[in-house]
């Protein structure tokens, strides 16, 4: 093993020499004195080198480095309250493991602003920004957060399919691919798998994974491969999935705000954990705060960003839309027996958009099938997926949650863009 420890793992007290690994971040040679700072996965080593007394080939290496070449620095430590840490590292040797080029792609100190386009084309270099590096680190705890939820919750991971023989829920934002002889598509969502797994018995699955939607959106908002945090649970209506979920966020914002701190310190960002439970108001509630806020829709329409905008700014905290008409959302959203033109669904809205959809799910293969034709898709398509409905199927309910969006609103990240380590988007495709 070539390092010892990592930048955080070393104290001002220890005795005993250590190696370092990572990237040249700074070199500032002063004449009597050079300072190489070396980054490392978790953060900054003041390398201080004394002309009179360092060895004079470790000395000529640093005056050397190129910025962001990778070293290997060994030395010890020495206590120092004015350096990252409390300490500064005095070397006995420094290997160059990996010469870096002149110029660089892209500044990594936060010195000289890039644009997105910029970073994303040179994403390994934007990556070694501890301001990029944070995003994802928090996107690890987030998922991790939610890992620890479920599990407690007594949900089972599961992975689902990725290429499918039909569209999950219709509509023409499909990805083609060939499969073999035959037509395929890459999948837009897991939901239909969810269902068999409560037909199979399992009763409470999630899953964390990608889907693919093949819709011509070019917003801050919008990706065509995003990941989802999915959940079906058996013998749970949608108002106790709504409070799984709302539980579930709750959870994630303080498992971040207490395990990433350095990470939040590094973004500027202080998390403010939402307050359960969420306000609940109805789809006609929501048109009439729209439409008293100067939108324009009809009942019967679906959100528009503005309309949501205008909801989100009067509400101001994380709030569900409930009982939406069945006819704009997916055929196995189990409607009202007493009012059939409004189902059991539900969005879960942060004031900046929509994060999370989801509904109890109709359970009757009679039904199902009929919701499919009234929708005008062919049931015969879902024969795979009707079967599971003819030989005992629970009642259940599920969601499905933007991982993207989830992490974005919570950091206060103006573009999508920005919290995916390589976004597929209308226009981007590498790297």
């Amino acid at each position: 093993m070539i390092r010892t420890h990592y930048s955080t793992q070393i104290t001002p007290e220890m005795q005993s020499p250590v190696t370092i690994c990572g990237w040249a971040h700074e070199i500032r040679d002063l004449g009597g004195i050079t300072f190489l700072i070396v980054r490392d996965r978790e953060g900054l080593v003041q390398v201080t080198l004394f002309k009179k007394t360092i060895d004079k080939n470790v000395l000529e290496v640093a005056r050397n480095l190129s910025r962001e070449s990778v070293v290997a620095v060994t030395g010890n430590i020495k206590k120092e309250a004015k350096a990252p840490n409390g300490y500064e590292l005095i070397p006995t040797e420094i290997k160059v493991l990996g010469k870096a080029e002149s110029p660089l792609p892209m500044d990594t100190t936060g010195k000289v602003d890039a644009d997105l386009d910029t970073r994303l084309d040179a994403r390994f270099m934007d990556l070694r920004r501890p301001y990029t590096q944070s995003i994802f680190r928090i996107r690890h705890l987030i998922q991790k957060g939610v890992r620890e939820y479920l599990d407690r919750e007594g949900f089972v991971e599961i992975t689902t399919p990725k290429v499918v023989a039909t569209a999950t829920e219709g509509g023409t934002a499909l990805f083609p691919i060939t499969y073999f002889e035959r037509e395929a598509f890459l999948n837009q969502s897991p939901q239909l798998f969810k269902q068999l797994m409560m037909s199979g018995g399992l009763d409470r699955v999630f899953e964390i994974g990608p889907i693919f939607r093949a819709e011509e959106h070019d917003t801050r908002k919008h990706l065509n491969e995003a990941t989802s945090i999915d959940i079906e649970a058996s013998f749970l209506d949608h108002e106790d999935v709504m409070v799984i979920l709302e539980n579930l966020v709750k959870y994630v914002y303080t498992y971040v705000s207490e395990n990433g701190k350095n990470y939040l310190s590094n973004l500027g960002v202080e998390v403010k954990i939402p307050e359960t439970p969420f306000k609940r108001i109805t789809y006609t509630e929501a048109i009439k705060i729209a439409n008293d806020g100067g939108e324009q829709i009809e009942w019967g329409e679906d959100l528009t960003t503005e309309s949501e905008h205008t909801i989100g700014k009067t509400i101001g905290e994380h709030y569900f839309i409930t009982d939406w008409p069945s006819k704009i959302k997916p055929f196995y959203a189990m409607p009202y027996d007493d009012k059939p033109e409004l189902c059991r669904a539900f969005d879960m809205m942060h004031p900046r958009m929509e994060l999370s959809s989801g509904a109890q799910r109709v359970h009757s293969y009679e039904l199902l099938r009929q919701r499919i034709t009234d929708q005008g898709l062919n049931a015969d398509g879902f024969d795979f997926y009707l079967k599971a409905f003819r030989y005992g199927m629970p009642p259940h309910s599920g969601w499905g949650l933007g991982a993207e969006r989830l992490l974005m609103t919570m950091l206060g990240i103006e573009n999508i863009r920005e919290v995916v380590l390589f976004p597929r988007d209308r226009k981007r495709l590498s790297p």
